[in-house]
């Protein structure tokens, strides 16, 4: 299509009032342009339009006066869809593309069905889970909306805003003598094994925590899994490294399991919300971004378990 849409205004413009002058003052253009708009509607269509009279205005052909029913049509259907498409915009429902971390996931999946799918019962929640470099390949593929990830690698193409700062802690057996301590350095922990979690980004942060201190784990094992890392704990093969700490952390087979926290000068990793720059955000992203604003930190920063009450006798 070798015309537009403000051609045909213009032309319509001049086929309604008879006048170019009055058309230009009509569209706020200048005479010239449409002039040019209505010769360039003829050269391309290869029919006469207006019959000029001089110093009378123009008058429409039979070709122009049907071209011009047909353009008027046109133009109507165009402020419809337009319309529809602002319909669409600002509509609370539909389907919502978020992408969230796996770590993540297990806390912030279950709210967001559980949570903002009741809160708004029209919007369907398509939620992926993926490692922080596949989230950040699924923004710019546009398969995602958002993600709900950490603020590992992100790249210029990715606007990233921080929720809530996670610091690091020591997953280990309830029954660890190491765990009744208050908070623990890499170094407290010897030669114990390191399970540790083996996704892109995540590991070079854990393993760069050590690099901070001057040391070298002695690895125990590798899983990009984190139910088979609290597993392992369980079993006695080692500690992992954590940022989210549920209230009550345990294995898959109910082993208890304790997060204590690593000393103050281990660099915390921050949650929060990732988008492709230049985003143009919809009333339903824009709700839905608010609502983790609201609601991710009370979700993932540490909390303290409740104390156990004592059995009456």
């Amino acid at each position: 299509m070798r015309f537009t849409f403000r051609q045909l205004e213009y032309f319509v413009a001049a086929g309604t009032s008879g006048s170019v002058k009055l058309a230009s003052e009509a569209v706020s253009i200048s005479q010239p342009a449409v002039s040019a708009a209505i010769h360039h509607l003829e050269d391309h269509f290869g029919v006469q339009l207006f019959v000029r009279h001089h110093a009378q205005g123009l008058s429409l052909t039979p070709a122009g006066e049907r071209l011009l029913r047909e353009a008027k049509a046109l133009l109507a259907h165009a402020e419809a869809f337009s319309g529809v498409a602002l319909e669409l915009a600002n509509d609370l429902g539909g389907p919502l593309a978020v992408g969230c971390l796996v770590t993540l996931a297990p806390l912030l999946v279950p709210t967001l069905h559980a949570a903002f799918a009741v809160e708004h019962p029209r919007v369907r929640l398509d939620v992926t889970e993926d490692h922080h470099a596949g989230l950040l390949d699924g923004l710019r593929a546009g398969r995602l909306s958002v993600a709900l990830t950490y603020d590992l690698a992100t790249a210029d193409d990715v606007a990233f805003e921080p929720l809530a700062a996670l610091a690091p802690a020591v997953l280990l057996r309830a029954d660890h003598p190491l765990a009744r301590r208050a908070s623990l350095a890499l170094r407290d922990l010897g030669p114990l094994p390191l399970l540790l979690l083996d996704l892109p980004l995540s590991r070079e942060y854990f393993l760069g925590l050590f690099a901070q201190d001057g040391l070298e784990p002695a690895i125990g094992a590798r899983s990009p899994q984190p139910d088979v890392l609290r597993a392992l704990v369980a079993a006695g093969q080692g500690f992992g490294l954590v940022n989210v700490r549920p209230v009550g952390a345990s294995a898959p087979d109910g082993t208890a399991l304790v997060c204590v926290p690593l000393a103050a000068h281990y660099r915390p990793m921050t949650v929060g919300l990732a988008t492709v720059k230049g985003l143009h955000r919809t009333r339903l992203l824009a709700r839905f971004e608010q609502w983790c604003r609201d609601t991710l930190p009370t979700l993932v920063e540490p909390r303290a378990a409740a104390p156990r009450r004592r059995a009456r006798r």
